[in-house]
């Protein structure tokens, strides 16, 4: 069993810049794809970011390709999610994801999520 901690949120200026952490207990962390996702109020839960557990190789939403990079360290257990030149749409609740199947644009192919962490951008 895996259990995620998401941290690194808050309020921020439209253009500004976030770094997003996710703590992994458990030692199998290294074998599982690890994903960002975030829900703004009344809205569905939107896939941002994904990086596979083999190669290390990334996946990222149209709307954030060139402003968001992800990482990971599997030393430390932990995920991170580099937001830069956040848009007022960037805001909404952030929560991470791991899993070990394929289908890494899908929420019900992850098995395990932190709480989210808040992410607000102001005008």
């Amino acid at each position: 069993q895996v259990q995620l901690v998401e941290s690194g949120g808050g309020l921020v200026q439209a253009g500004g810049s976030l770094r997003l952490s996710c703590a992994a207990s458990g030692r199998t962390f290294s074998s599982y794809t690890m994903g960002w996702f975030r829900q703004a109020p009344g809205k569905d839960r939107e896939f941002v970011s994904a990086i596979s557990w083999n190669v290390y190789s990334t996946h990222y939403a149209d709307s954030v390709k060139g402003r968001f990079g992800i990482s990971r360290d599997n030393a430390k257990n932990t995920v991170y999610l580099q937001m830069n030149s956040l848009k007022p749409d960037d805001t909404a609740v952030y929560y991470c994801a791991g899993t070990r199947g394929t289908k890494v644009f899908t929420t019900s192919e992850y098995d395990y999520w932190g709480q989210g962490t808040q992410v607000t951008v102001s005008s």
